[in-house]
């Protein structure tokens, strides 16, 4: 009889440490792309920066600097169509508005040609000289500073840039200035961190185009593979994006070549995005979704607690079971009924007549954005479940007997 073969040598503890310590810089890239000085995770991208940036360029194609005082790991979407995931008020989570978007593109524009210190007042009187651009004016981009929703708009816009680090509160408060446009605040510009706020393939000055999709296309326009190897690279990078960005890819949202190479190519990629992030790959007929253990990877929850919750839960069973589109109206009729049924545990907003409407909108916008379903129709008034959803359908119950067996 042969000897049997030896255990495979278990790697050193050094070595299992460093594993550990590059997962958890890479998935805290993943989860705030810009990090600062200051805590343990930006120590670890720090110390793992080559490492990083190596795997990201290769499976990504994305860049990533890391100096003394930040690191940023420049993403480019793979997708340009999904809306599901817009920037956020720091403090209401309130999706921004188109308003806010050019207001922070605006209020970026200023901060460029400032000093190391600005006002809140002078960074508004920059943001309405902006805006008064006739290009703007043409847009339907309207903004006087003169009334309190006005001056929201701005303090959003600014507060993100608080959250970001591109400026630092040194005197006053937003909220007064909100109450009164003469009450100023005072910030510093870390002009670091402004130098890349910006993720693009190229300079905005440089794009041509006039309408707004296709000034996307510009901005994030990588080069034209020119061989094969170049090809099947390019294929690599878009397919790891998604998978890293999206909550499922499904085969049938990706083009022919896309689709093949994913089919051929999924073990391989899935096994180095587990290797690097943890992330789990769900492997099925309809696409591949990869899984965070830990629920940390993911800025949209589910299930998550509160009414918001449970309602999406809920109108996730009740699709997974329909198994068809259906309309808006149907699912007002249902949530107005579930609020009655669950009013002991629901907040007692949930039963008023308009609540439902709101509740709906929701939880359709967080499965939407799970790539649970798809919206139908030219006003999106219906829904369809997609093939994911299905895990949140309710089984039957099946109830043992004292015999051992089974029975529905």
């Amino acid at each position: 009889m042969s000897e049997p073969s030896p255990a495979p040598a278990a790697a050193p503890p050094s070595l299992v440490d460093a594993e550990a310590e590059r997962r958890r810089a890479a998935r805290a890239l993943l989860l705030r792309p810009l990090l600062h000085a200051g805590n343990e995770e930006f120590r670890l991208v720090r110390k793992h920066a080559t490492d990083l940036a190596a795997w990201f360029a290769a499976e990504t194609g994305w860049r990533l600097v890391v100096d003394t005082e930040t690191a940023r790991l420049f993403k480019t979407p793979a997708r340009l169509d999904d809306a599901t995931r817009p920037a956020v008020v720091p403090r209401t989570k309130a999706p921004f508005t188109r308003r806010r978007y050019v207001l922070l593109c605006l209020a970026l524009a200023v901060l460029e040609r400032s000093d190391a210190q600005i006002t809140l007042g002078r960074l508004a009187e920059g943001v309405l000289t902006g805006a008064a651009d006739p290009a703007l004016i043409e847009a339907g981009v309207d903004f006087r500073l003169e009334r309190r929703e006005e001056r929201s708009d701005l303090v959003a816009a600014v507060r993100l840039l608080l959250e970001l680090g591109t400026l630092h509160r040194v005197a006053g408060d937003e909220e007064a200035f909100l109450a009164q446009a003469e009450n100023d605040v005072l910030y510093d510009v870390d002009r670091r961190v402004l130098s890349g706020m910006l993720a693009s393939t190229r300079g905005p000055s440089t794009v041509r185009a006039r309408a707004f999709e296709q000034r996307l296309v510009e901005l994030t326009a990588e080069p034209r593979p020119e061989t094969d190897e170049s090809r099947l690279r390019g294929l690599r990078h878009l397919l790891t994006r998604r998978l890293l960005d999206d909550a499922v890819v499904y085969y049938a949202d990706l083009a022919e070549d896309e689709r093949d190479y994913l089919t051929r190519q999924r073990l391989a990629i899935a096994s180095r995005i587990t290797a690097m992030t943890g992330l789990v790959a769900e492997l099925r007929a309809e696409g591949v979704a990869m899984v965070d253990p830990e629920d940390e990877l993911t800025d949209v929850r589910m299930p998550e607690q509160g009414t918001e919750g449970h309602v999406t839960l809920l109108i996730a069973a009740y699709l997974a079971e329909a198994g068809r589109p259906v309309s808006r109206f149907d699912l007002h009729r249902l949530v107005r009924g579930l609020a009655v049924e669950h009013a002991k545990y629901w907040r007692k907003s949930a039963t008023e007549p308009a609540a439902a409407a709101d509740l709906v909108a929701q939880a359709l916008h967080r499965l939407s954005a799970l790539e649970l379903i798809e919206y139908a129709g030219e006003d999106e008034e219906s829904v369809s479940p997609r093939p994911a959803i299905s895990r949140y359908a309710l089984a039957a119950p099946r109830i043992t007997t004292s015999t051992g067996k089974s029975k529905s």
